[in-house]
């Protein structure tokens, strides 16, 4: 009876390791995550792309923007982590439009949670340019550097790339994660912000393993 028992630990031990991290993890398909029908092309293929889809003037958003910061500092350099702004609405794109407008003056990091702060917590509108502008003239960028780039080409073409993306990962609320162009992860199928990232985690070990 003991090398009966002993034989069938041994095959349920190598069935565990023949399955892998995706039963061990207990993250499937079409329950924790989604998987696009046609995968998003990444900036950079050399890296396993994780992309954020937020809003500025979303709670939820305010309240996973510490979490998602967290996890971006602990992630390795194979990992490259973007923010893209969603737009289904005029005020989402005015607020994209200041995301790319910070991009381009260099000031992102200074107005960033700012941004988050006035329309969460102050209950700030910030919903025109002139509006903005005096935001960002607080903030200690200078005004007519502000509109120039507000009203450029750069800014004007990455808005348009950053609603295309939004379609095209089939986003249905904010904030969801993209993982390398193929995987979307929302907080209702993850089961919660926290679980987003432990999904996004398994999906960059997943895609890590393939490219292994």
């Amino acid at each position: 009876m003991r090398v009966l028992a002993a034989i069938f630990a041994l095959m349920f031990s190598l069935m565990a390791c023949a399955e892998g991290p995706a039963s061990n993890s207990g993250f499937q398909e079409g329950k924790h995550y989604v998987v696009l029908d046609n995968p998003v092309r990444t900036r950079n293929p050399n890296k396993i792309e994780v992309t954020e889809v937020f809003w500025y003037g979303c709670g939820h958003c305010f309240r996973f923007e510490p979490m998602v910061h967290q996890w971006q500092k602990q992630q390795g350099t194979d990992v490259d982590f973007q923010q893209s702004p969603a737009m289904w609405n005029n005020d989402m794109e005015i607020h994209a439009r200041a995301f790319y407008t910070a991009k381009a003056l260099g000031v992102l990091d200074k107005v960033h949670q700012p941004l988050f702060n006035a329309l969460n917590l102050e209950r700030k509108k910030l919903s025109n340019i002139d509006a903005l502008a005096d935001f960002f003239a607080a903030q200690g960028v200078d005004r007519s550097k502000f509109v120039k780039a507000f009203n450029s080409f750069g800014v004007t073409s990455q808005v348009k790339q950053a609603d295309a993306r939004a379609r095209s990962y089939k986003i249905t609320g904010t904030p969801e994660m993209v993982v390398n162009g193929q995987y979307r992860i929302s907080a209702r199928m993850a089961g919660g912000q926290q679980q987003m990232l432990k999904v996004a985690d398994y999906l960059i070990a997943k895609i890590r393993a393939e490219k292994s």
